[in-house]
């Protein structure tokens, strides 16, 4: 059974979590890596070194989207296949342990289910601009 009173915070909770997650991830690329460095690696995947700047974009504002609460439970839901993308290109080919060589598939698995996790939730409290309702 949902705790009806709790869930709100609960959802307000993993929010936050999720976009110190993707701030955090998004920072890394910009000031450790550089842009330019991001891009040298995405190119290295196959990938178009553009794709670098947007995921850059997508967890920085993603990110703080998710923090302050910016339709959170549809953000989270957008920010699913940019995360099952790091399974597709980097994690998948490393196996399933995130400790392996390069980082298994494991710890980008459960953050995309988090994510939808969220999405099922719902915004949570404190939330700047709520999501409609579509489901």
């Amino acid at each position: 059974m949902i705790d009806a009173s709790m869930a709100p915070w609960a959802a307000l909770i993993l929010r936050i979590a999720l976009g110190i997650l993707f701030i955090a991830h998004g920072l890394l690329k910009l000031l450790v890596f550089k842009p330019a460095g991001a891009y040298g690696y995405f190119k290295s995947l196959g990938l178009p070194g553009s794709f670098a700047y947007l995921a850059m974009a997508a967890e920085l504002i993603g990110g703080a989207a998710l923090i302050i609460g910016i339709v959170p439970r549809y953000v989270a839901l957008v920010l699913i296949p940019l995360i099952l993308g790091t399974i597709v290109t980097v994690h998948g080919k490393n196996g399933w342990m995130f400790s392996n060589k390069d980082g298994g598939w494991e710890y980008p698995a459960f953050w995309a289910l988090a994510l939808f996790v969220q999405f099922l939730l719902g915004d949570g409290a404190w939330t700047l601009l709520a999501s409609p309702n579509w489901f």
